[in-house]
């Protein structure tokens, strides 16, 4: 078997990342992996990802490398995948999933409770904004870029009090001792796909495809198809900060929260059915949030992805 080419991001955490999943492949098929660094638009651009729409512009590149075959398969953070199909690309497999969680690294080791008002939060992630809004009305979210090394320097120079971060991208990057606080899914929901991986291969490349679902994780897949199913069938109208978050395994619980950009509505929603039901439950707490008033909240495309260094 020829060694198989891994496409990944260059930045460090997604070299990190993308380790894990070559060695992931190589215990469970036997198959040699070598990594390629590539370099996408999202990692270049340093406009706020908000403004040119975000979703997608961690991933165009690794595809076009894919669909010419300079690469074999693609890993991406699950999260910054468009919900649409791309044709020519199948996503073959999610890899069991990390802690889906935020996190909040603040000054000194200061937690939400304890920031004074007014306080800097760095976040490039409209959803992080708008729901710590909803904990803390007097703190002030501000836009950062930047991987998460770049952001955490952020805080210890003073620029901002505290940044938010996704827990499982300090993990990877050995930074867990820096986080003051973590916050549970009733507190903040994560992106839709936060904490999963992606793997993609070409859709002719049925051998390589047959190879990676020895990689792939059920209970993980159906999780974030959940969570994914809502913001796809959101994404037409709506574009509030989203959060969904689904768990469980013999039980699917999946919930969901639309929230208003200044921290003044939030719509939520919650159903439960058995992993086999993940598309169907996703558009059942979608059309919950839009019954709700989701759609009133704002109107627009969808914008959730900033990055797997966030």
């Amino acid at each position: 078997m020829p060694v198989l080419r891994l496409g990944t991001r260059k930045s460090p955490m997604a070299m990190i990342q993308a380790g894990h999943v070559a060695e992931l492949i190589r215990q469970r098929t036997g198959a040699g992996v070598e990594l390629v660094g590539l370099t996408s638009f999202g990692d270049i651009t340093r406009v706020n990802l908000p403004d040119i729409g975000g979703t997608g512009v961690f991933v165009s590149a690794l595809r076009e490398s894919l669909l010419g075959g300079d690469i074999d398969l693609a890993v991406h953070s699950l999260k910054d995948l468009p919900t649409a199909a791309l044709p020519g690309i199948t996503l073959a497999a999610v890899p069991p999933r990390d802690d889906p969680r935020d996190a909040l690294i603040g000054r000194d080791g200061a937690k939400l409770a304890d920031l004074p008002p007014g306080a800097a939060i760095g976040t490039g992630s409209p959803r992080r904004a708008a729901q710590l809004l909803l904990l803390r009305p007097d703190v002030r979210p501000v836009p950062i870029r930047g991987n998460a090394g770049t952001r955490l320097a952020k805080v210890t120079s003073g620029q901002v009090d505290a940044v938010v971060l996704a827990y499982s991208g300090l993990a990877r990057i050995g930074e867990l001792d820096r986080v003051s606080q973590v916050f549970e899914p009733d507190e903040m929901l994560p992106a839709p796909g936060q904490g999963a991986l992606a793997v993609e291969c070409r859709t002719d490349d049925t051998d390589l495809a047959g190879l990676l679902a020895l990689v792939d994780d059920p209970g993980s897949r159906a999780a974030v198809t959940a969570e994914r199913t809502v913001l796809a069938e959101l994404q037409a109208g709506c574009s509030a900060p989203l959060g969904a978050y689904a768990a469980g395994t013999g039980v699917l619980h999946l919930t969901a929260v639309v929230v208003a950009e200044d921290g003044g509505l939030a719509v939520r929603a919650s159903q439960s059915g058995p992993p086999s039901r993940a598309e169907e439950l996703g558009r059942d707490v979608a059309a919950e949030l839009l019954r709700l008033g989701a759609g009133t909240i704002v109107a627009g495309p969808a914008v959730t992805s900033n990055g797997d260094d966030a």
